[in-house]
């Protein structure tokens, strides 16, 4: 298994809770972005730099994970490219996309996208709270824990 971040836009608190659980665990973990990342020392932590443009580290994070993979994403699309894979995403509000609420989510996400674009304003995101980081690091460890006894037997 290895653990891809869909790291531009991921706040840093959930890089700070994935790198030590990827040195814990020594699961390999990589940040994926269009920018140079910090990125700490380490065996098992790397970044990866793609070309600028609309969706280049989407499609290099989808086109290399393979099945039983865990991709870091908010955004929707990657998710469902995941899930199609075979793969597992979570969210850095520490939501599981699944195959029974991905359909749901990309047409919510679809239909705020035709709202905004006729001009509605829906509002961002809510602010990202400590209630959310450690949603994140609880669903994160009980995935790992889970991962970790399939992968021992």
């Amino acid at each position: 298994m290895q653990i891809w971040v869909d790291a531009d836009a991921c706040p840093k608190v959930i890089k700070d809770i994935l790198f030590r659980a990827a040195e814990r665990r020594q699961i390999p973990l990589t940040l994926v972005a269009n920018k140079l990342l910090y990125c700490p020392p380490s065996k098992v932590i790397r970044a990866l730099q793609v070309p600028q443009g609309f969706d280049v580290a989407d499609n290099k994070i989808a086109e290399l994970t393979e099945p039983g993979d865990l991709v870091i994403t908010a955004d929707i699309p990657l998710a469902a490219q995941v899930i199609e894979r075979d793969g597992h995403a979570l969210n850095p509000r520490g939501e599981f996309y699944t195959k029974d609420t991905i359909r749901e989510r990309l047409t919510m996400r679809d239909f705020m996208d035709n709202l905004r674009g006729s001009g509605v304003d829906t509002g961002g995101p809510p602010v990202f709270s400590q209630k959310d980081r450690q949603a994140f690091a609880n669903q994160l460890d009980r995935f790992l824990a889970k991962h970790a006894k399939v992968e021992a037997r």
